[in-house]
């Protein structure tokens, strides 16, 4: 945990904006910062800080909201990929999980500047929502055409700040999402349409997302449904799991194995999941599963590389479960978040 925290402060020290950086190519420096994971690190940072009582961190999370705010998009949205000063286009998911950091942040210091800019971001995607809860209007140029369930974590978003501002709407628009998630769910708890690139063999990590977005709705609401739905999904995995918590990168209809690869930010996404059903259900199935999944990243974890830019960080394959051509080191969140994938 040390190593992995130092890597994302690291991170956020290689440039002078404050946000945090998007990854580190072999033999290069940090990319530039990403809004996206900034987002949900800030809410990380927020988290840690309360559990650790480290006041740096909350510095910290406190300047990547501030620096997430002076490139907030004049309509409210968060933009796609990493920063750049042109050519900026709106991003419904990554909107989403910068609404993650700015609630934890009013949460926690209740500065009036990260509810206006919250506000402004959750208006955004209630007002381009599609009545049945996907939004087909606001995505990134990175996501492909068509459904994309993976974006009920974006529904997680608009719950936590429709709850921290009192804002009735951001809910109900929380729940369209999560129910239009759940109307593509097939009997054995398999997603269609939930991925990047391969609706047919979805990455674990969209899948993961899924599980997310569901489960802390239907948290967050008391909607029991909605997090069965999530589990579901989540027990899938379970059966499927390796005893030395290898977990497939891609997997078909039946959560056959697609692919012969691992997808390291999915497995600690699904990780994340398997904590959060054994604090709601107690099922000791959890907690094997959870110590077994964190054992397979503890061994894909540098954390004696004397390369600063690479010591704490884990592996991201190129052309597994990296969207680019170079092999990079990705971040933690609790256990991991990648800062290679959009």
């Amino acid at each position: 945990m040390a190593e992995a925290i130092g890597w994302l402060k690291r991170a956020q020290d290689s440039g002078t904006d404050r946000g945090v950086a998007y990854g580190a190519p072999f033999g290069a420096d940090f990319d530039l910062s990403y809004p996206e994971t900034t987002g949900y690190i800030c809410q990380t940072f927020v988290e840690l800080e309360r559990d650790t009582g480290d006041a740096d961190l909350l510095s910290r999370a406190v300047q990547m909201g501030d620096w997430e705010i002076r490139i907030q998009m004049p309509s409210g949205s968060v933009m796609g990929g990493t920063y750049r000063e042109t050519g900026q286009t709106p991003a419904v998911f990554n909107t989403g999980m910068v609404l993650l950091g700015w609630s934890a942040l009013i949460k926690r210091t209740g500065a009036e500047r990260f509810k206006q800019a919250a506000r402004r971001a959750a208006d955004w995607l209630v007002d381009i929502q599609e009545p049945f809860g996907d939004w087909v209007r606001g995505r990134s140029r990175f996501a492909m055409d068509g459904p994309g369930v993976y974006r009920v974590m974006v529904a997680w978003g608009l719950c936590e700040a429709g709850i921290v501002l009192g804002e009735e709407r951001y809910i109900e628009a929380a729940l369209r999402s999560a129910q239009f998630c759940l109307s593509r769910q097939h009997p054995n708890g398999w997603l269609a349409d939930c991925c990047l690139s391969d609706p047919r063999r979805p990455l674990l990590h969209t899948l993961a997302y899924a599980m997310q977005g569901l489960i802390s709705v239907g948290r967050l609401t008391g909607r029991l449904d909605i997090i069965a739905g999530g589990q579901r999904l989540a027990d899938a995995q379970l059966r499927i799991m390796n005893p030395d918590g290898y977990l497939p990168g891609r997997q078909d209809s039946s959560f056959a194995p697609a692919v012969k690869w691992a997808c390291p930010t999915g497995t600690a996404q699904t990780s994340i999941v398997w904590s959060e059903l054994l604090a709601l259900t107690g099922d000791d199935r959890y907690r094997v599963a959870v110590a077994r999944a964190n054992r397979w990243l503890m061994a894909h974890h540098d954390i004696r590389n004397p390369d600063p830019r690479l010591r704490g960080g884990i592996f991201q394959p190129a052309r597994r479960c990296a969207a680019r051509s170079s092999a990079r080191f990705g971040a933690p969140r609790l256990a991991l978040r990648r800062a290679s994938l959009r």
